[in-house]
């Protein structure tokens, strides 16, 4: 099994910054894609940003500019930046994985999720 821990969520003020952290542990073979997904209330969950294991990076189109995602493959973790906040920003941060065990069974886990809120 692969577990993933997320870290870093909190209440800001718009224009403020924050960082995530998600670390994964477990019975890990390789980790391969990263990324952070985000839930508001009443949405459904959206991609924010991926990363894969040789460090390509994709981004939705709303934070581009503002969040940088990042990774530590001796780590298994992820970091997602974000500066410039927005109170559209505010949501929960799930951190995902496509990850291969060591049993070499590939599947997609999840964490328990972080919540950011950016007040106006």
């Amino acid at each position: 099994q692969v577990q993933l821990v997320e870290s870093g969520g909190g209440l800001v003020q718009a224009g403020g910054s924050l960082r995530l952290s998600c670390a994964a542990s477990g019975s890990i073979f390789r980790i391969n894609a990263m990324g952070w997904y985000r839930q508001a209330p009443g949405k459904q969950r959206e991609l924010v940003a991926v990363t894969t294991r040789g460090g390509s990076t994709d981004y939705a189109l709303s934070v581009k500019g503002r969040f940088t995602i990042s990774r530590d493959n001796a780590k298994n973790t992820v970091y997602l930046q974000m500066n410039s906040l927005k109170p559209e920003d505010t949501g929960v941060y799930y951190c995902n994985a496509d990850a291969t065990n060591t049993w070499w069974v590939r599947n997609d886990y999840w964490g328990q999720g972080t919540q950011v809120t950016v007040s106006s």
